[in-house]
């Protein structure tokens, strides 16, 4: 998939959805554009490690799909350590 952009002239990853590893949660959601500084996800799945494993949350949302929690989020860019398409992730 490398190259391939779905939209052009939007960001290579707009419209995938990816898992988001910020500084205090995991987040996984349709990526829409970063935008002054921002990351911005559509239809976003927030993990709380009070309730579950990462890898658990990771694991469902993968088999059985993205369990909506808000409908728009944005990310401060300085809280991103990281970002991977979910389909990339082992099953």
């Amino acid at each position: 998939m490398s190259g391939h952009v779905f939209h052009p002239g939007h960001q290579q990853l707009h419209g995938v959805t990816v898992v988001v590893d910020a500084a205090s949660r995991t987040y996984i959601g349709r990526f829409d554009r970063v935008e002054d500084g921002k990351l911005q996800l559509l239809n976003v799945a927030v993990h709380d490690a009070a309730t579950s494993a990462r890898e658990e949350f990771l694991r469902r949302s993968r088999t059985f799909g993205v369990r909506v929690d808000v409908k728009h989020l944005a990310i401060a860019e300085a809280e991103v350590s990281g970002i991977t398409p979910l389909a990339d992730l082992p099953a």
